[in-house]
C-alpha cells in the first residue's frame, strides 16, 4: 500500500510539473489580446531582415538563430509577459523553451506565426 501510494504521488508530481508550463500558446486573436496589455513585451525572432520587411507595432528583434540569442535575452526582465513570434511559429516555439529553461515564467507563442497573424487580418508595421 505504502509503494502505491508513493507511486500515486510521483505521477501526480510529474502531471503538475507538466501542466505548469511558462509557455501559453495562442492564436491570433488570443495573441492579439495580450499585446493589447502595455505591460507584454512583443518579441520577434525573426532575422533583422525579416523584421524589415514588417513586425507587429512596438515587437523588438532578437534573432532566435543568430548565435548569441542566449546572450541577448539574458539581458530581459524574466518576471515580465513576453509574446513572441516569428514566421511560421517554429522559431518561435524554440525561443520560448529556450527562454522556459532558463527561468522566464510568461510566455506566449503565436501559433502559426506572422502567416496566421497577418491571416486573420491583424495588422504589420514596416521598417
Amino acid at each position: 500500500m505504502k509503494r502505491l501510494v508513493l507511486v500515486v504521488a510521483s505521477i501526480l508530481a510529474l502531471a503538475g510539473c507538466a501542466s505548469a508550463s511558462a509557455t501559453t500558446t495562442s492564436n491570433a486573436q488570443d495573441f492579439a489580446t495580450t499585446i493589447s496589455d502595455t505591460s507584454v513585451v512583443i518579441l520577434d525572432v525573426r532575422t533583422p531582415g525579416e523584421y524589415a520587411t514588417g513586425h507587429i507595432s512596438g515587437a523588438i528583434n532578437i534573432d532566435v538563430e543568430s548565435g548569441n540569442f542566449e546572450a541577448e535575452i539574458a539581458n530581459l526582465d524574466k518576471s515580465k509577459t513576453y509574446a513572441v513570434y516569428c514566421r511560421s511559429g517554429r522559431r518561435s516555439a524554440i525561443a520560448t523553451d529556450t527562454m522556459a529553461g532558463l527561468g522566464f515564467a510568461h510566455l506566449h507563442n503565436l501559433d502559426g506565426g506572422l502567416e496566421a497573424w497577418t491571416a486573420a487580418g491583424q495588422p504589420l508595421v514596416m521598417g
